[in-house]
């Protein structure tokens, strides 16, 4: 009669048989800081309805501006959605469609700005790529390019959160993670405002608007006031591992996001909640 003796072999992990749901089984593991994949990397967030949709006005300088920069840094430059997104959202949700089908319907129109931005920066050889081309063959692109255009949107698609009928990680939030899973040397969030301010700065408050020249995720996640970003992206910043601030400049100035760049203190600098090493 054959031997019918289970024979099979474990692997020796403090993780077996165990749930991953377990903080100071963990803690030992997870609390390691990982390897940064591409720390020379800068992380550009345009912003849709900021600077795309408002045509050649912003985007040209914007990209004179990009072109003059890659001799100087390897760029990841992410665009977001803009008012065509919110036009989208209004006409799913009457249509009842859930959280997870609005997502990758915004997203698509963030990809859209993405194309025009790299066609625009095509003599330099410059081209837009998707998100699995951004996870495993980032690197290959930025040696044969200074710079890679992609959408700033999270690829939840239909993985999103249910916990919203509007898409809470949108655009300032994709690029955020995006850039601290790279372990990139920086993010700065291109808008069309001088940073973060203590009031809506284009409300009827306007002329009451202190502009925040630096603060932490945690003190504006207490606020309820307006944010130039995405709420999410505070959410997302606590639990940062590599990114320690992002800095929030004005798009429509010339020379905002070269400075930025270049380390000065132009915008709104956001402490995150990584660490130093």
């Amino acid at each position: 009669m054959a031997d019918t003796t289970n024979t099979i072999k474990h692997v020796a992990s403090p993780l077996a048989r165990q749930t991953l749901q377990d903080g100071s089984l963990t803690r030992p593991v997870a609390g390691v800081r990982p390897i940064r994949l591409l720390p020379w990397l800068q992380v550009v967030k345009i912003g849709g309805r900021a600077i795309m949709d408002r045509g050649a006005e912003a985007i040209l300088p914007i990209v004179d501006e990009l072109r003059q920069l890659l001799p100087e840094h390897r760029l990841l430059i992410l665009t977001g959605a803009g008012v065509r997104a919110r036009h989208l959202y209004s006409v799913g949700l009457d249509l009842g469609l859930p959280v997870g089908s609005l997502a990758p319907l915004a997203a698509s129109e963030a990809g859209q700005n993405g194309h025009i931005l790299a066609s625009m920066l095509a003599p330099e050889g410059v081209s837009y790529v998707e998100h699995p081309t951004l996870a495993s063959q980032l690197a290959i692109h930025l040696q044969a390019a200074r710079a890679v255009v992609g959408s700033a949107f999270p690829p939840y698609h239909h993985h999103e959160f249910p916990g919203s009928r509007i898409p809470p990680h949108r655009a300032d939030t994709g690029a955020f993670l995006l850039a601290d899973a790279l372990g990139a040397a920086g993010l700065t969030i291109v808008e069309d405002v001088d940073g973060v301010y203590t009031a809506d700065p284009k409300g009827p408050d306007g002329d009451k608007a202190q502009l925040l020249r630096e603060a932490s995720a945690a003190e504006l996640a207490k606020t309820e006031g307006p944010l130039p970003f995405d709420r999410a992206l505070l959410d997302v910043m606590a639990t940062a591992r590599h990114i320690q601030q992002v800095q929030v400049v004005n798009g429509l100035v010339p020379g905002r996001l070269t400075a930025a760049l270049r380390g000065e203190h132009v915008g709104s600098l956001i402490r995150t909640g990584a660490r130093s090493a």
